[in-house]
């Protein structure tokens, strides 16, 4: 019997093991721009993630934080920016239909990975 139960400990703690990676949050690893970057015009922002995305629970909106000359300019939503789930499943892609003007921006982004919970988060960069 007492074999019997080191056994049933033994398979529980390494279910429990297996079982734990699953359990984790999508985690952003990379992003082009990268964050508080300077880049010149550009179409296209990637947010890659540590793990595969539920595509019609993930998405972003690009916000327009700062215009050059403009003190005080309020937040904006582009408009004109699609987001998507890249094909290999774990990026988050923006596409602009026009270059981005010279400004401070932030993308707020949402994801959900495997485990099926919500994830928010916000990059920010700068285009000169």
């Amino acid at each position: 019997m007492r074999m019997f139960s080191k056994l049933t400990l033994a398979l529980a703690l390494s279910g429990v093991a297996i079982a734990a990676p699953a359990a984790a949050h999508p985690k952003l690893v990379s992003a082009t721009p990268a964050a508080d970057a300077s880049v010149k015009p550009t179409t296209r922002i990637v947010l890659v993630f540590s793990e595969k995305l539920m595509a019609p629970l993930s998405g972003a909106a690009l916000i327009m934080t700062g215009m050059p000359g403009m003190q005080n300019h309020p937040d904006m939503k582009m408009s004109g920016v699609t987001a998507k789930v890249g094909a290999d499943g774990k990026s988050l892609e923006l596409v602009s239909a026009k270059p981005l003007p010279a400004g401070s921006y932030r993308i707020d982004w949402h994801v959900v990975g495997g485990d099926t919970h919500r994830i928010t988060g916000q990059h920010r960069f700068n285009v000169g």
